[in-house]
Formats: structure tokens, sequence, C-alpha cells
């Protein structure tokens, strides 16, 4: 049996911060398959938080490359600043924060290993900072977003996850034109939808990648294609 409180607080302590409504942090750690099935017992699930911390998210840690990097241009800082808001980066700071132990989820996903997903792990860290934010105000989430990304923002080069940059100039190396994308599929409701896109190339779709976002999904299928044009021949038969 976990000790919820217990647990609420060590994520607390990594924090910094402490609630003065508790009850935030707890929506933040609800995912909707704990509600689904305790819905006379839980109020919320952390869906809106996490909507509302994606943006918040977008503006300080902008507003913090700007401190950071008071030589970059606005490329650079999008692509640094994608590079700190995927899901890959969220979820290995959630990590750092012991964030899974503190997931409220229901059997299954609990059976599935819930607590060690990227992309649940990514959306509860979107919607702790919502709590923050709205349990503190601006200053208190600005603290927090420079505490959990202080040891992140010099460890890339710029855009070094930035895999559609990557995957265009290996292209153009081989006398391929620039590629473009396509959404071949939106699944789940309007809080929480995903994208399947393709990167075509020569007319062709040549890689798919999934995200949350479109923006995310591209990246993904990039990332494919560059994994698929770096692999090594294979021996002929």
């Amino acid at each position: 049996m976990i000790d919820e409180a217990a647990v609420l607080h060590t994520i607390s302590t990594a924090f910094g911060y402490t609630f003065r409504d508790p009850s935030l942090l707890c929506d933040a750690l609800t995912h909707s398959s704990f509600k689904n099935e305790k819905q006379r017992e839980v109020r919320t699930d952390n869906e809106r938080l996490e909507f509302l911390g994606d943006a918040v998210l977008q503006w300080v840690v902008s507003s913090l490359l700007w401190e950071h990097f008071p030589g970059a241009d606005a490329g650079e800082m999008t692509r640094r600043r994608a590079d700190l808001v995927c899901e890959e980066g969220l979820a290995r700071i959630a990590s750092r924060v012991q964030l899974g132990a503190g997931l409220r989820l229901g059997r299954g996903e609990e059976r599935s290993g819930g607590r060690d997903k990227p992309r649940l792990l990514a959306s509860a860290l979107e919607a702790c900072v919502a709590a923050v934010y709205l349990d503190g105000g601006t200053v208190a989430v600005r603290e927090l977003c420079s505490r959990l990304f202080e040891d992140t923002f010099h460890d890339l080069a710029p855009g070094e996850r930035d895999f559609k940059t990557r995957v265009q100039e290996l292209l153009q190396s081989r006398g391929k034109k620039v590629p473009s994308y396509e959404v071949r599929k939106i699944h789940g409701p309007d809080h929480a939808r995903s994208y399947e896109v393709a990167i075509v190339v020569d007319g062709t779709p040549f890689a798919t990648g999934v995200g949350r976002s479109k923006l995310e999904a591209e990246q993904a299928a990039a990332e494919e294609a560059v994994r698929l044009l770096q692999a090594p021949p294979s021996d002929p038969a």
C-alpha cells in the first residue's frame, strides 16, 4: 500500500515548493484511468492541468532561455526550448523528482508499467507545473521551472534533439529534396489528442511518428528517418 501523504511530501520537497492547497498536487498526479475507476471518490483527473501546464511551460522556459542565452537568436531559442519541453526531456525530469511513485493510476495502467511511461510522466509534470502556477502564481512557477531545468539548460547543443533539422541535412547531402510532413491519423478526444505523421521524401512516405501534438509527431517521424538513413547497409543475401 502506497503512503500517499508521504509520497506527496517527497515530491513537494523535490520541487522545493509547499502547496497551500495540496489537493492541486493530488489532482496533477491523477491519471484518467484512476478517475474512471473511482468516479465517486476522485474529483478530477490531470488533463485540464496538463493543458494549462503545457502553455505555462512554453512561456516560462522561453523566459528562462532569454536570460540564459542573451546572444541566441530566435531560431536557436526555439530549438533549445523544443529540446527541453519535449516528452523525453520532461519525462527525464519527472523521473528525477520521483513523480512516477506518486501517480494515481487505474489497475490497467498500473499493471502495464504506467509509472515508468514517458508520456504519463511528462503529462504529470506539465500538470504539476500548472498546479504550482494556480497555487502560488507566476513567481512560484518561475522559481520551480528554474530549479527543474537548471541542470539541463547547457546539457545540449541547440537543436541536438531537433531531428527535423538533422533529417533535412542528411537528405540534402544525398541530393534529395526537402521532406514534407503529412498527418495520417488523429486519435483520441480533443483534450487528449495524439497525431500520427508521416515524413514524405520525393513523394514517398519514408517514416512515421506519433506525438501529443503535430510538432511532436513530426519530430518523432524525423527521428525514425534519421535512424533509417544512418543505419549501416545490410549484408547482401
